[in-house]
């Protein structure tokens, strides 16, 4: 299917899109709330599991095909591979440091997929301009070493686990890049969550303490936040809103994603607001524009 790329957003396209964006950005909050009664890899395969099941309701009620051919399975299990380890570290990393950090480590996600894309994906080149975006969005990731109120050997642990899942997650979004145009990309999304849905909750099995504790109000709706907001909903929003749009009108509001990550991680979760997170914000946003902004 090709991609219609406009030049401008309509009003109401525009705020569903900021909508959307601070919805994702908030979803690291959701997940630390979580893990007050669920397991860290149980929560990740909760959350992934019950999407599936969402997004094939979906897919089949639209009418869209699940099938796959050989070629398709191979590519599946590849992505599948990256997508549950992406998951895993993040997760872990996450419940070892604040949603604050998480969430803008997260966000230097354009700048890997920018770096890989280079070598990876012809015509898709680095310019001076991009590379100053990609620049600043790394000081902006090494300004977070520097938040000594809030940072231990426990938080750098987990910032550094969560960058190595940004790695992974780049990787993963470059190789999807590369085969999207022969792979439905419902199948992209359902097919890895159904794989790594059982992967998850065997390591919760097994390394979590206690897959489920207990589940109060706050936790349920958190899950469900994760699950069928962000995960199942959001997905099915954000992917109509780039085949109306173009991808590149939609993912110039990224940027909004890191802010309102650390606006409810500091108002929902009591987490400091210092010099190094303003710091961070301010260099990663300013870097996700610069390698967003249209030439001319």
């Amino acid at each position: 299917m090709q991609i219609k790329e406009n030049s401008q957003l309509p009003l109401k396209a525009s705020l569903f899109t900021v909508f959307l964006s601070t919805l994702f950005g908030a979803n690291a909050v959701a997940v630390k709330i979580t893990f007050n009664g669920i397991g860290v890899f149980s929560c990740a395969g909760l959350r992934f599991g019950l999407a599936a099941i969402v997004i094939s309701i979906w897919a089949v009620s639209t009418g869209r095909s699940l099938r796959v051919n050989r070629q398709q399975a191979y590519r599946l299990l590849v992505v599948s591979f990256l997508f549950t380890a992406q998951v895993a570290l993040f997760y872990t990393g996450l419940s070892r440091t604040t949603a604050s950090h998480g969430i803008l480590i997260a966000n230097f996600l354009p700048f890997v997929v920018l770096l890989l894309a280079h070598f990876f994906i012809p015509g898709e080149r680095v310019t001076i301009r991009k590379a100053v975006g990609i620049v600043l969005g790394f000081i902006g990731v090494l300004v977070l070493v520097f938040d000594t109120q809030v940072v231990d050997a426990s938080v750098r642990s987990g910032d550094f686990i969560i960058f190595c899942a940004v790695l992974f997650w780049g990787t993963n979004a470059v190789y999807i890049k590369r085969i999207i145009s022969s792979t439905n990309p419902v199948l992209v999304t359902l097919y890895p969550m159904l794989l790594a849905v059982p992967c998850l909750l065997l390591a919760g099995w097994f390394f979590d303490n206690g897959m489920i504790r207990h589940v109060d109000l706050p936790i349920g709706l958190s899950l469900f936040y994760q699950s069928f907001i962000t995960a199942s909903f959001g997905y099915i929003a954000w992917n109509t809103l780039v085949s109306e749009y173009g991808t590149a009108l939609i993912h110039s509001y990224v940027f909004i994603m890191p802010v309102s990550g650390v606006f409810f991680g500091v108002v929902l979760l009591g987490e400091p607001l210092t010099l190094s997170l303003l710091g961070s914000i301010i260099f990663i946003v300013l870097g996700i524009a610069i390698i967003n902004q249209k030439n001319g």
